[in-house]
């Protein structure tokens, strides 16, 4: 989506969610800008400062700060203390975001009462790899960042304090199943909708469970299977670095090249190098 002062590129998407890179450059000569959200709406400032009003109230936002919206509500933004603002926006259905609050301990309320969330301390590693993600171009986090951050906006919106209970042996069960099943199929596309879909849980449900049997999220260990795989081969094959990334699961070498270096420390040219010598 385009307009004379806002951007809005599609970072990735899934059944039920979306989420944009929306880049504004109003200034204080141009009208605020009126729109209705669609869907539920979380979006993290991060960077610019806009005023946003809503039927939910008025609020300032800042970086760091989340917009909230409800489907169906009328909102208006304007700039005029500041030009230009940049945000990650997260948009969920109905249905998808109901499965996250009914998943989440304590809350109950489906829709936001409140137009944004002030900076919280709790949830800037989120925003953190959120932001990274966009900037390093890894659309395949974005599904488990969005839960996350929709599951931890949802707890801090309506004030809940409880934890998670500890995960049943059903649960557990089902961690295993999945853990077997990114084992044995770590080279093909994983959506977290679809392992979710094998256990027969909420994908919100599934990766809270997850996180908390196997320490890691789906994503990460599904990463990090793949990067695994693919030194091994560095290390006891001469193929070429490109037919080890793509039988890895990997899309492309550049993308490879990248999750290997932030990874292992070093490109994969020069792991397999190093290992060789000695």
């Amino acid at each position: 989506m385009t307009t004379n002062t806002m951007t809005m590129g599609d970072l990735a998407s899934g059944q039920g969610w979306q989420v944009s890179d929306v880049v504004c450059t109003a200034g204080a000569g141009d009208r605020p800008f009126e729109e209705e959200h669609r869907t539920f709406c979380i979006a993290a400032v991060t960077s610019g400062t806009f005023r946003y009003r809503t039927r939910q109230g008025m609020a300032m936002l800042a970086p760091g700060a989340i917009l909230l919206g409800n489907p169906g509500a009328c909102y208006e933004c304007g700039h005029e203390h500041g030009a230009g603002d940049r945000c990650l926006s997260f948009h969920f259905a109905p249905a998808y975001m109901e499965g996250i609050v009914a998943d989440v301990p304590g809350t109950r309320r489906l829709g936001f009462a409140a137009p944004r969330l002030p900076p919280l301390p709790a949830l800037a590693p989120l925003l953190a790899e959120a932001e990274a993600a966009r900037e390093t171009a890894d659309s395949d986090a974005f599904e488990e960042l969005g839960l996350r951050i929709a599951g931890a906006v949802v707890a801090a919106a309506s004030g809940s304090t409880r934890t998670c209970k500890p995960p049943s042996h059903r649960d557990q069960k089902r961690v295993a199943e999945a853990v077997r099943l990114i084992e044995l199929e770590a080279d093909r596309p994983l959506s977290l909708t679809e392992l979710a879909d094998g256990t027969a849980t909420s994908p919100y449900h599934f990766l809270r469970t997850f996180r908390q049997v196997a320490g890691t999220t789906p994503y990460q260990f599904l990463l990090k299977t793949r990067l695994h795989r693919a030194a091994v081969r560095l290390r006891t094959s001469g193929e070429a670095i490109s037919a080890i990334a793509f039988e890895a699961g990997f899309d492309d070498l550049s993308t490879f090249n990248r999750r290997f270096r932030r990874v292992m420390g070093e490109a994969p040219g020069a792991y397999r190098a190093r290992r060789r010598i000695s």
